[in-house]
């Protein structure tokens, strides 16, 4: 069976070295990248095949050529691996939302363990045990949240394609009538909001970005209409669009685990660095004497005030910081105080981390979706002086290349 698309000619950019278009080679797979991709190596060359798995032998097409490897569609497996499973939804290999669908779900566990060694190793150079990736409950049927996309509708005609990037291309969007890790409340809500875009489809002088997410109140589609999520006995209130953890089924182990570390070092007073509509604050407000959370955006602060409110929560307290002076109003002895930090993907930035390092807490609970960020910055807290504690990664996003890692970090006491 091929999953590669087919295209009669290169694009213009395409350049013809090592491998000439869709020429067609054999390798032999030895690893998984962090993006999802089987690797091997041709003759010493990297080459990278999307749904390639370790240890199977693939036919594969060359699509492009980098400047250090190239990257091919999967054509046959030659070879396949013991971890080779059948995938759930049709459009796997073709849509680019999931990566590992074919991969069983422990040796999905296996591999995301496996890279977030490699990345502490190269990228933060230290060497310390990953504990073994804790999954979701739903391997599918779990995200609360999907963003299908379309483009302007063209030469007269009606909106076409309604859903995501196909795999390993920049713009292409496939057709996606049903999402096997979206919600089925979401998928029952589909087909309805997919026809009433094509019914409005002389409306649209431009592609949109629809929003689907399956809240308390059902499944809202309204970026700015008020919605309510439960984690375990907390009550959230946030607006559909903005950002909250979208895996409700392990949402509650893995920010109580992240509070319990920040506990663990014995401090009495938790900050959360980027608090949002605080999630992370409200969970550490009944570990803790007091929770401070710091929020650049005001209207988030403001929400956050209200879930602390709604919960009964009277030891909160919720700053909106500037990026200049994010801890100047901190006023918890930084001795007996954690730190919990959840970015945004890019991670942190030199100035947040000079702040953070000067107001010296006694531990970093340091929580990122994207490993690769945070170990840069585990390498600016190691110099700093923190020392590494605990490496927990969380499957969050079960069937893709993406995870959650919480990392623990703590200053050394002095030998008195």
């Amino acid at each position: 069976m091929s999953f590669a698309p087919v295209s009669t000619r290169p694009p213009k950019k395409f350049a013809p070295t090592p491998f000439s278009w869709h020429q067609e080679i054999e390798l032999d797979i030895a690893t998984l990248t962090n993006m999802g991709q089987g690797l091997g190596r041709l003759d010493g060359w990297v080459v990278m095949v999307a749904f390639a798995l370790p240890g199977e032998r693939v036919r594969a097409r060359v699509f492009r050529n980098e400047k250090n490897f190239s990257e091919a569609d999967l054509i046959e497996v030659l070879q396949p691996s013991p971890d080779r499973v059948e995938p759930r939804c049709p459009l796997f290999g073709q849509c680019g939302g999931c990566q590992y669908q074919n991969l069983s779900y422990p040796a999905q566990l296996r591999w995301k363990q496996q890279q977030v060694a490699e990345l502490l190793q190269h990228l933060a150079k230290v060497t310390h045990e990953v504990l073994p990736v804790i999954g979701s409950p739903q391997e599918y049927g779990y995200r609360s949240k999907i963003t299908p996309h379309f483009e302007a509708p063209r030469d007269g005609g009606g909106v076409r394609e309604i859903g995501f990037l196909k795999a390993g291309r920049r713009y292409d969007l496939l057709d996606v009538p049903r999402c096997d890790i979206a919600t089925e409340a979401i998928n029952a809500a589909l087909p309805a909001i997919r026809d009433s875009v094509r019914q409005r489809s002389a409306t649209f002088k431009k592609g949109a970005t629809l929003l689907l997410r399956d809240t308390m109140e059902g499944v809202m589609t309204d970026h700015l209409a008020l919605a309510h999520e439960r984690v375990g006995p907390l009550e959230f209130e946030f607006l559909a669009g903005d950002f909250f953890q979208n895996n409700p089924f392990i949402l509650e182990a893995f920010t109580s685990y992240a509070i319990q570390e920040a506990r663990r070092g014995g401090a009495r007073f938790l900050v959360d660095a980027y608090c949002g509509s605080g999630l992370f604050s409200l969970f550490g407000a009944r570990e803790f004497e007091q929770v401070i959370g710091v929020e650049i955006a005001a209207s988030a602060v403001e929400r956050a005030r209200r879930n602390a409110s709604r919960n009964h929560l009277e030891n909160c307290t919720f700053l909106a910081g500037s990026a200049e002076a994010i801890f100047a109003e901190i006023k918890t002895p930084a001795a007996q105080t954690a730190v919990l930090i959840d970015p945004p993907r890019r991670g942190t930035d030199p100035n947040f981390l000079a702040q953070l390092f000067a107001y010296g807490p006694n531990r970093i609970v340091y929580v990122s979706c994207n490993p690769a960020t945070q170990m840069r910055d585990l390498r600016l807290c190691l110099d700093a002086g923190y020392e590494l504690r605990q490496v927990q990664p969380f499957d969050l996003f079960p069937q893709t290349k993406h995870l959650e890692c919480v990392i623990t970090l703590e200053r050394p006491q002095p030998i008195s």
